[in-house]
């Protein structure tokens, strides 16, 4: 179905940089590195003191260039003033706030039982960091998903070299630009520039690897990680299915699942990218939706400053080029000056089976929408449902506007990153809940302590006094008495 154009309302080109990104050559890459190693290697990022210090710097870098951050935000993707805080700056200004808090603790080695096998002994588990940690963050929450990992990994005592996507030319720029002043002591490096930095990144060694960004992109990053044994930490999207059986509550199922979709115009990992619902339920949600739609941005969302924008022209294209696919229930209204796409939900009313991925007769199942275009597909039931999302691959988030019974049967019956009931998105932003994907859609995760834990190894340390030696009972030649003993105590586990 054609779109309707809309005539330019602000040119996109004011908002582009003024200046070239500086490129950081292959020898300014492995400076870089080398200094982030250097600074590890001092010691200088390891105490209770310096990890303190440097989750502080985060924090204080957030927070007294705020409208920095904000303006370079509404530069790249025009995010609002609220959406900036709400999901980029007051998350992570909160995540190094959680931290401080729980630092200590964190820290202090874990006493564990030895067992009677052994017996005295004592064991513990205590946490080191890694090293010098990669980050390579994307476009879409280019302050979140740069500092929010940067905060677990200087918690964990490792110092850092940042990669963010030059796709946000704004906020990579203000970041690079006010990292060294918060780290003077070189505990965290910023490269910038094209494809091409990253790639010279991956070629050095690190002693781990956050990257977040498209499953194709994540093979590579898996494939050079691989070279050095390099663990890694992948968060990779996906197409986040969205089950509606919920009809009593119908207006504040479609005002949540509306915000969460098209919150940064659809560019978010964890965005719900298609709902599942029953046929007869179609033309309520429809309805329901555009309500909520006009209620959270207005009648016109181009008119304001609160409704996100493509990040570019190629990506707008993409998705330009969806909106041919299906039938445009409202919205559906673009301006490739602006880089502006409406809210859109789309129906397809013709569709003889309803499959998600490779086998499916449009680009929009196809593959990860990651723009303001939400697909409402029928089955016939609940048990429907799960047939299709298992037929693809796991899904990064599965969001259920339900009763006890369904949400506890999709727990049950399906697998996902995280099953979020009567919401969409917001346990991203929850410290306490480990963020990341399972399968296809990632692997390792983080967030608070599972930050912590995620960029530390947990080094077990044993015990065991020379007197009384009893580990002789271990040795060949113990008579069948003792022997029947240790076989005892080893099973008792």
């Amino acid at each position: 179905m054609s779109t309707t154009v809309l005539t330019p309302r602000v040119s996109h080109a004011a908002t582009t940089p003024t200046a070239p990104i500086p490129t950081a050559t292959p020898s300014d890459v492995t400076a870089a590195v080398s200094a982030a190693r250097a600074a590890f290697e001092s010691g200088a990022t390891k105490s209770l003191a310096s990890r303190r210090r440097n989750v502080s710097a985060v924090r204080r870098l957030l927070e007294e260039h705020r409208s920095e951050f904000e303006a370079a935000l509404f530069a790249d993707l025009h995010k609002g003033r609220r959406e900036a805080g709400i999901t980029e700056i007051d998350v992570t200004i909160g995540e190094a706030a959680h931290a401080q808090k729980h630092l200590r603790r964190w820290m202090a080695p874990k006493s564990v039982s030895a067992g009677p096998l052994i017996w005295p002994a004592s064991a513990r588990i205590v946490p080191e960091p890694l090293g010098v940690i990669l980050v390579m963050s994307p476009w879409n929450y280019p302050v979140n998903l740069t500092l929010d990992p940067l905060v677990g990994v200087l918690a964990a005592g490792n110092s850092a070299v940042l990669v963010p996507s030059p796709d946000a030319p704004h906020t990579a720029e203000t970041i690079a630009r006010l990292i060294p002043q918060y780290f003077p002591d070189g505990a965290v490096h910023v490269l910038l520039g094209a494809v091409d930095v990253a790639q010279n990144a991956l070629k050095e060694r690190f002693d781990h690897i956050v990257f977040t960004g498209s499953g194709r992109v994540g093979r590579i990053v898996m494939e050079a990680a691989a070279q050095n044994l390099t663990p890694v930490t992948l968060e990779l999207g996906g197409k986040s299915p969205v089950w509606v059986d919920d009809d009593r509550q119908l207006t504040e199922v479609t005002r949540r699942l509306a915000w969460a979709k098209f919150t940064n115009a659809g560019q978010t990992c964890v965005a719900p990218d298609f709902v599942l619902t029953t046929p007869d339920r179609v033309h309520p949600l429809v309805a329901a939706l555009r309500e909520a739609v006009a209620d959270i941005w207005g009648a016109d969302p181009a008119a304001g400053r609160e409704y996100g924008h493509i990040v570019s022209e190629r990506h707008f294209d993409r998705l330009a080029a969806m909106l041919e696919e299906g039938n445009v229930e409202f919205g559906g209204r673009t301006d490739r000056d602006d880089l502006y796409i409406e809210p859109t939900v789309v129906t397809f009313p013709n569709l003889d089976e309803t499959v998600i991925g490779d086998d499916a007769p449009f680009q929009l199942l196809r593959e990860e929408i990651f723009g303001p275009i939400l697909p409402i597909l029928t089955v016939s039931s609940k048990e429907e449902a799960a047939r299709v999302i298992n037929a693809w691959d796991k899904p990064l988030a599965l969001y259920v506007f339900g009763d006890a019974a369904t949400r506890a049967y999709f727990a049950q019956h399906t697998s996902a990153g995280a099953q979020v009931n009567g919401a969409a998105i917001v346990h991203a932003g929850i410290g306490a809940l480990p963020f990341g994907g399972v399968g296809a859609s990632g692997m390792g995760a983080y967030h608070g302590v599972h930050s912590f834990r995620r960029f530390s190894h947990l080094k077990p340390v044993l015990t065991k006094p020379l007197r009384p030696d009893t580990l002789r009972l271990l040795n060949p030649g113990t008579n069948d008495r003792l022997l029947n003993l240790v076989g005892r105590l080893q099973r008792r586990g």
